[in-house]
Protein backbone atom coordinates (compact mmCIF):
# COMPACT_ATOMS: atom_id res chain seq x y z
CA UNK A 1 0.00 0.00 0.00
CA UNK A 2 2.76 2.40 -1.16
CA UNK A 3 0.31 4.75 -3.04
CA UNK A 4 -1.85 5.51 0.40
CA UNK A 5 0.67 8.22 2.58
CA UNK A 6 -1.95 10.68 4.32
CA UNK A 7 1.05 12.56 5.43
CA UNK A 8 1.26 13.91 2.38
CA UNK A 9 -0.57 17.49 1.06
CA UNK A 10 -0.35 16.11 -2.72
CA UNK A 11 -1.66 12.92 -1.79
CA UNK A 12 -4.34 14.67 -0.04
CA UNK A 13 -5.41 16.95 -3.64
CA UNK A 14 -5.01 13.88 -5.75
CA UNK A 15 -7.99 12.85 -3.31
CA UNK A 16 -9.98 15.95 -3.01
CA UNK A 17 -9.67 15.52 -7.26
CA UNK A 18 -11.24 12.20 -7.44
CA UNK A 19 -13.43 12.39 -5.15
CA UNK A 20 -14.88 15.67 -6.57
CA UNK A 21 -14.65 13.84 -10.32
CA UNK A 22 -16.85 10.80 -8.64
CA UNK A 23 -19.13 13.18 -7.10
CA UNK A 24 -19.91 15.52 -9.86
CA UNK A 25 -20.46 11.76 -11.86
CA UNK A 26 -23.15 10.15 -9.56
CA UNK A 27 -24.61 13.75 -8.03
CA UNK A 28 -27.43 15.53 -9.99
CA UNK A 29 -26.51 18.31 -11.50
CA UNK A 30 -26.37 21.03 -9.31
CA UNK A 31 -25.26 24.81 -8.94
CA UNK A 32 -23.02 23.67 -6.10
CA UNK A 33 -21.17 20.92 -7.12
CA UNK A 34 -20.36 22.63 -10.80
CA UNK A 35 -18.88 25.16 -9.10
CA UNK A 36 -17.00 22.98 -6.99
CA UNK A 37 -15.43 21.18 -9.93
CA UNK A 38 -14.44 24.21 -11.21
CA UNK A 39 -12.59 25.41 -8.02
CA UNK A 40 -11.13 21.64 -7.89
CA UNK A 41 -10.14 21.91 -11.87
CA UNK A 42 -8.40 25.04 -11.83
CA UNK A 43 -6.90 24.64 -8.39
CA UNK A 44 -4.86 21.06 -10.40
CA UNK A 45 -4.28 23.68 -13.48
CA UNK A 46 -6.69 20.72 -15.74
CA UNK A 47 -7.84 21.63 -18.67
CA UNK A 48 -11.54 21.47 -17.97
CA UNK A 49 -14.10 20.25 -15.14
CA UNK A 50 -15.81 17.81 -16.43
CA UNK A 51 -15.59 14.32 -14.02
CA UNK A 52 -13.45 11.87 -16.23
CA UNK A 53 -10.56 15.03 -15.79
CA UNK A 54 -10.61 15.03 -12.60
CA UNK A 55 -10.69 11.63 -11.75
CA UNK A 56 -7.62 11.24 -14.11
CA UNK A 57 -5.60 14.45 -12.22
CA UNK A 58 -6.54 12.96 -9.17
CA UNK A 59 -4.84 9.71 -9.97
CA UNK A 60 -2.12 11.27 -11.53
CA UNK A 61 -1.13 13.62 -8.41
CA UNK A 62 -1.05 10.20 -6.41
CA UNK A 63 0.90 8.39 -8.53
CA UNK A 64 3.53 11.28 -9.08
CA UNK A 65 3.77 11.82 -5.50
CA UNK A 66 4.65 7.97 -5.28
CA UNK A 67 6.90 8.08 -8.08
CA UNK A 68 9.28 11.27 -7.11
CA UNK A 69 9.08 9.65 -3.49
CA UNK A 70 10.99 6.40 -4.56
CA UNK A 71 13.21 8.39 -7.64
CA UNK A 72 14.64 10.23 -4.63
CA UNK A 73 15.36 7.43 -2.37
CA UNK A 74 17.19 5.80 -4.93
CA UNK A 75 19.34 8.68 -5.68
CA UNK A 76 20.22 8.72 -1.77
Amino acid sequence: MRYVLPASLTWWSGLASVLTGIAALVLPEGDAISELTVLVARLANAGDASPATLIFVGLGLIGLRDRIERGLAGTQ
